[in-house]
């Protein structure tokens, strides 16, 4: 199945670049995943990792 889906491939002009892109974006996505993290305030992080904790008592019916 794979051969098939190379071959077409090759056909097409430019499909280079398709894989660049792709990687850049996802390069991208976590460099500025990894700057909010490191930027982020320590209270906002200690607030929202206590949600799981709390205790409610409220039912969603």
């Amino acid at each position: 199945m794979l051969k098939f889906i190379k071959g077409n491939l090759e056909n097409i002009d430019g499909v280079a670049v398709y894989p660049m892109i792709s990687l850049l974006i996802f390069f991208i996505f976590f460099v500025a995943l990894f700057a909010w993290v490191i930027t982020a305030k320590k209270e906002h992080i200690k607030q929202v990792s206590n949600i799981p904790l709390e205790d409610d008592n409220q039912e969603l019916l």
